[in-house]
């Protein structure tokens, strides 16, 4: 991480205001997550906004909001790392040749139900495509069919979870705007560590999935009923029985996956507190300021001050809003996503048990004198090796993605974080520029004090 130091300016009142080759400064693309003060046109000096926080000798040249001289902000800013090392960092591979969008939720509603239809485009590079682009559309529940086959064909590999399915009532409205775009961001991040993984984007599942237009014969295929019931009573039955020999790196795997799970529970319910909170506070906020105003109306004595108070009101308003909206867009999603991720790294802990308990279940059948015949023996001793090859290539898989997925999740919780840290960051700093600029504007010059 390299760190660079930025260059600000003074006012007269020696305080650092950003220059205006900030930008050229950092290197910053138009994707950038970092917004930079004087870019702001709802801080703009000149704007209607800016010019109702007070009249007269607020009004600077542009730029002119000030920050406090201590600030950290005005100091340090971040470079971005090279691309391809942020790849890596993430556990994908170096060179993406899968591209996968999803956008365009729309709602249908037939005779029995009503749902979103996301279409999903998809760029690839690869021989094995006989298009380069692709066009197909998708909804819910094709997801869900996709990662159950993934599942199906790589039991002990960490797929990223899916939003969940249902949501609790009166919490949010199902098909409102807000929750489609939520789990539209959820459904593009689910399908982008599914192509960046070097094992699932080979997948002929997911290659289906992107360039299929139907997939309702396809879906029809798989298992029977009874046959999904045996799989069902055969793995209870192992669960009962358990596993007597577990090597200890899994078992230390198990213990990470339950404190991480109680750590991102406890992080979520918090984050999701202080979302409630910042709501109520914006919602008190709107109705503050007019109150000055209505005030100022009054007094005409103090009619400057008061409607400065609540220009300045409304401004920390609008910084108020892009903070929640950031909270809302970036930290709680990436949060959320890891605490499904918990129950994930769970499951497929236990399916590698599963996978050893069937091995020992076939030992100890053929260790014991129950087999006569020599044929069943013989059967039995080959079903025995089978096992023994997929519980070694079990282990063998789980252990190379768990590091890839601690990779991508430090990545992205640590990309999340700071993020958040630098959005609070300028979000008061914002906040200070107006509420100094607003006590500069109500200092007296000298020679003018009243006897």
């Amino acid at each position: 991480m390299v760190w660079k130091r930025r260059s600000y300016t003074y006012t007269k009142a020696q305080a650092p205001v950003l220059s205006g080759d900030l930008e050229e400064d950092l290197d910053l693309e138009e994707d950038e997550d970092l917004e930079v003060f004087s870019k702001n046109p709802s801080l703009a000096v000149g704007s209607s906004v800016s010019s109702s926080v007070v009249q007269g000798s607020l009004v600077h040249s542009p730029g002119a909001l000030v920050r406090s001289s201590g600030s950290m902000v005005n100091q340090y800013g971040l470079e971005e790392e090279e691309e391809e090392e942020e790849e890596e960092a993430r556990g994908g591979v170096p060179t993406r040749d899968l591209f996968v969008t999803v956008d365009h939720p729309e709602s249908h509603v037939t005779a029995i139900e009503t749902f979103i239809v996301y279409r999903v485009l998809a760029r690839t590079t690869r021989g094995d495509f006989d298009s380069s682009e692709y066009e197909v559309h998708r909804r819910y529940q094709d997801f869900l069919w996709l990662r159950g086959k993934l599942e199906e064909g790589h039991p002990t590999l960490i797929i990223h979870p899916l939003p969940e399915k249902f949501v609790m009532k009166g919490l949010v409205e199902r098909f409102s705007e807000d929750f489609i775009e939520t789990r539209r961001r959820a459904l593009q991040t689910f399908l982008s560590k599914t192509a960046e993984h070097p094992m699932l984007s080979r997948s002929p599942q997911l290659k289906v999935f992107l360039t299929e237009q139907d997939l309702t014969a396809i879906k029809k295929q798989g298992p029977s009923f009874l046959s999904r019931m045996g799989d069902s009573v055969r793995a209870a039955a192992i669960a009962v029985r358990g596993v007597r020999a577990r090597p200890q790196e899994f078992g230390a795997m198990q213990d990470y996956a339950d404190e991480f799970s109680c750590k991102m529970s406890a992080l979520d319910k918090v984050t999701q507190r202080i979302i409630k909170e910042q709501n109520e506070y914006l919602e008190e906020l709107s109705q503050y300021g007019p109150l000055y105003s209505q005030w100022a109306e009054l007094e005409a004595d103090l009619s400057e001050p008061l409607r400065g108070v609540a220009g300045c009101l409304d401004l920390c308003g609008r910084e108020t809003e892009e903070q929640l909206r950031h909270l809302t867009e970036v930290l709680q999603p990436t949060l959320h996503q890891y605490l499904l991720c918990a129950d994930t790294l769970k499951t497929v802990l236990r399916r590698r048990d599963h996978i050893q308990a069937e091995f020992e279940a076939k030992n100890d059948a053929l260790a014991s004198s129950a087999v006569s015949k020599k044929g069943d023996l013989e059967t039995l001793k080959e079903e025995a090796a089978g096992l023994e090859e997929r519980v070694e290539s079990a282990n063998s898989a789980l252990k190379g993605d768990w590091a890839r997925w601690g990779d991508a999740m430090r990545y992205d919780l640590r990309e999340a974080l700071v993020s958040t840290a630098d959005k609070n960051q300028d979000y008061y700093e914002k906040c200070l520029a107006v509420w100094e600029t607003f006590l500069l504007s109500q200092k007296t010059p000298p020679g003018q004090e009243e006897d």
